[in-house]
């Protein structure tokens, strides 16, 4: 029994957001969301795309994802199943996870960080990370998460464009039994200038290695938290407080900070949770990703904690110390719910193929319920891989389609719903008006490919771009297709038989490398600050594992290049 039953009542859910939009959503954040003053207003269209939701609410998302589950009675439930890189298990309850929480956010308050300021995250995938980014949302501090592989060069332009006055990092990272020195990085990104703002940077001793400290900045985060109360009151903000900026690639150079509210956003998290994944009190939910991406935000540090789920967190990689190691996993943390990238999977069928005890049929996945696919489109091979090896074909496979932007999920099947079809990710889920237009934003008949947008705000969407308002409109919302429209960025194309939506694929300068969005101006650019390089051009080419691969064509100041000067222009990347 699905939380959404059957296809007539998925679309009774349709037709109540078409008849009373206002309404439909003002039932589900009644419903969902612990308010601590209520919204005066559902939706603000007045200063359109600048769309407001939930006005005059307030409330804490901390709160509505741990104290409210410790005040129902989940205290001692298992919130996190951490595995790290060497195998070593620790299990988080929820009681746990808001003590810790409590105590970094009663560290950041007391280094001055307040409600409003900005914390920059560059962290191993951790409980320390989760909980650095509760603490943050918890004192209504807005945090911005960079991914643990981005360069200091990456870090500082994040660092300067969000102002951050503070950043959270590690000695060290572990992936694949190998060690990344970050704090480092941290330290050369600082250097860069312009980081100015910075005061204090909070050091998680991941390994114990030690790092360079420079006193009066630097802090170890456990004699930050050392002595601290577990008791923080959360910091009451406003609906549409900016939670996050989490920082994604556009097709010019300069990184676009995607704003993210707080009710809005939170309120889509839950009910994604709920309605793709079907959540149930008992599952095992684990998602793949890092906290360093949007997946990570909202399918790890936030809505599998607001539905008071117990979740996976994974540090390493699918490879190490084999390829069997997600499918061991699966084996003995029993999970129910697995979510991950094409890439991964396509990576794991050709590991599969060469070597039989790595193979999913060498362990017992019969825990499994449901699984999922994201990032990119899945090619149907994967997927009847996927569907047959992991799922034994028991399991339906959600292959969810939305961005950073979005927030959450916007198209995709719903467990014991919607018909599934391999490679396409079926049915926008209710409330998100997705179409597919021409250039000039009318629509097109079914079975003809044009521009995928949505016709009506949503409360999960992006606010804005941080800093530049004016790109926000043109990038999203672009006078071409009348200003009204939510620009997706993708081709698509919707069946004339039923009305499923397939996604073709970027329609601007932007490659998706397993899932992972890269400007090709930004690379170019990266490209000509080698002083070896005098031009550089990037296009996507087709691979079979990572989806499309980048292929970057160079002219040199001088002579061509040997093998190792063609290597380090790669690695300046």
């Amino acid at each position: 029994n699905a939380t959404v039953g059957g296809m007539d009542a998925y679309r009774a859910m349709c037709k109540a957001a078409e008849q009373d939009y206002e309404g439909f959503w003002a039932r589900l954040a009644d419903e969902n969301l612990s308010w601590s003053k209520p919204y005066s207003k559902v939706l603000d269209e007045s200063n359109a795309p600048f769309y407001k939701w939930f006005t005059g609410g307030e409330l804490n998302v901390s709160a509505n994802c741990l104290d409210k589950n410790v005040a129902n009675g989940l205290g001692s439930k298992t919130a996190i199943v951490f595995e790290a890189d060497d195998g070593k298990v620790t299990n988080v309850s929820y009681s746990d996870l808001l003590a810790k929480v409590s105590r970094i956010a009663n560290g950041l308050k007391s280094l001055g960080v307040k409600k409003g300021d900005r914390v920059v995250i560059y962290m191993p995938m951790s409980v320390e990370g989760i909980a650095a980014m509760q603490a943050c949302a918890r004192i209504g501090a807005t945090h911005s998460v960079v991914f643990g592989g981005f360069s200091a060069k990456s870090l500082q332009e994040r660092i300067v464009d969000v102002g951050a006055c503070a950043v959270f990092t590690a000695d060290q990272q572990v992936r694949g039994g190998k060690q990344l020195p970050l704090k480092n990085i941290v330290d050369e990104a600082l250097a860069m200038g312009g980081c100015e703002a910075v005061k204090n940077v909070i050091v998680y001793k991941r390994t114990g290695q030690g790092a360079e400290m420079q006193a009066g900045r630097d802090v170890y985060l456990e004699d930050l938290v050392a002595k601290q109360s577990d008791q923080c009151e959360p910091t009451i903000v406003d609906s549409e407080h900016p939670l996050f900026v989490l920082y994604t690639s556009g097709s010019t150079g300069k990184p676009k900070g995607v704003q993210h509210s707080s009710a809005g956003y939170l309120l889509w998290a839950m009910l994604t949770m709920k309605w793709t994944f079907d959540i149930k009190p008992n599952d095992v939910f684990w998602c793949t990703a890092d906290i360093g991406w949007i997946t990570g935000h909202t399918y790890i540090t936030y809505g599998p904690l607001a539905v008071g789920a117990t979740q996976i967190v994974f540090e390493g990689v699918p490879t190490y110390p084999n390829a069997g190691r997600f499918w061991e996993m699966i084996q003995r943390h029993k999970a129910t719910i697995f979510y991950t990238a094409p890439t991964a999977i396509r990576s794991l069928i050709k590991a599969s193929e060469a070597d039989e005890k790595v193979h999913p049929k060498s362990y017992d996945l019969s825990s499994l319920r449901l699984l999922g696919s994201v990032g990119e489109p899945i090619n149907p091979e994967a997927w009847m891989w996927y569907y047959k090896n992991v799922g034994h074909e028991k399991c339906p496979i959600v292959d969810t389609f939305w961005q950073t932007e979005t927030g959450g999920h916007m198209i995709t099947p719903l467990p014991g719903a919607t018909t599934l079809v391999p490679g396409s990710c079926t049915l926008p889920l209710p409330g998100i008006m997705a179409a597919v237009v021409d250039e000039v934003g009318g629509d097109l008949p079914d079975g003809q490919g044009g521009i995928l947008v949505v016709k009506r705000p949503w409360p999960s969407m992006i606010r804005t771009i941080w800093g530049d308002p004016e790109r926000f409109k043109k990038s999203y919302f672009p006078e071409e297709l009348g200003g009204k429209l939510y620009l997706a960025g993708d081709g698509a194309v919707r069946d004339k038989d039923n009305g499923n939506f397939t996604i073709m694929g970027r329609i601007d300068d932007v490659l998706n490398v397993s899932g992972h969005r890269m400007g090709t101006m930004e690379i170019e650019s990266s490209l000509v600050a080698n002083e070896m390089v005098a031009e550089a051009a990037v296009v996507g080419r087709p691979d079979d594992l990572t989806g499309e691969a980048i292929v970057a064509y160079v002219v040199l100041k001088g002579a061509r290049p040997d093998g190792e000067q063609a290597k380090e222009i790669a690695n300046s990347l």
